[in-house]
């Protein structure tokens, strides 16, 4: 008594079990590759953030009053800008009603 040969459902489900298991190992690759080939460059992200934020301090300390000033009217221009966006958009679905 032999084993009975594989239906073609069984055949296909582990040929599709094996394709499965090569792409979760290709993927796997890619991670390592990625994270090899991006590592420096996200570190070079970090440390020009921090430069950056300790440029803002510094303007910050040096000019107080300045910096209330201009933030104030960057506030200020951000929420007409906000509106402006509102307006246009909100014209743009009326038209196409």
């Amino acid at each position: 008594m032999g084993r009975k040969p594989e239906g073609k459902a069984e055949n296909s489900l582990k040929h599709f079990g094996k394709k499965v298991d090569e792409m979760i190992s290709d993927l796997k690759s890619l991670k390592e590759k990625a994270t090899e080939q991006y590592s420096d460059q996200i570190e070079e992200l970090k440390r020009n953030k921090e430069t950056f934020k300790e440029e803002i301090d510094s303007i910050k300390e040096s000019s107080k009053g300045k910096w209330t000033e201009i933030e104030g009217r960057l506030e200020k221009a951000g929420h007409e800008l906000k509106e402006a966006f509102k307006t246009a958009f909100h014209k743009e679905k009326e038209g196409k009603n």
